[in-house]
């Protein structure tokens, strides 16, 4: 199953939920959701962005 819009958001706030229960300060990934699955990505950074910003966790994302 691909994923949507609706799934990505969900899946980054547990991942943010996770962090903050957990310590962790640092992310690192690559433009997940986008390639084979067919997410835009400028849509993607958005919901990254305003999942993640009222915290202090680091997004460092990767392009090969």
């Amino acid at each position: 199953h691909k994923p949507t819009y609706e799934n990505m958001r969900k899946s980054l706030e547990a991942m943010r939920t996770h962090c903050l229960h957990n310590g962790v300060t640092d992310i690192s990934m690559p433009r997940i959701g986008c390639g084979l699955d067919g997410l835009e990505w400028d849509k993607v950074s958005a919901i990254l962005g305003e999942v993640f910003e009222n915290t202090d966790i680091k997004i460092t994302v990767y392009s090969l």
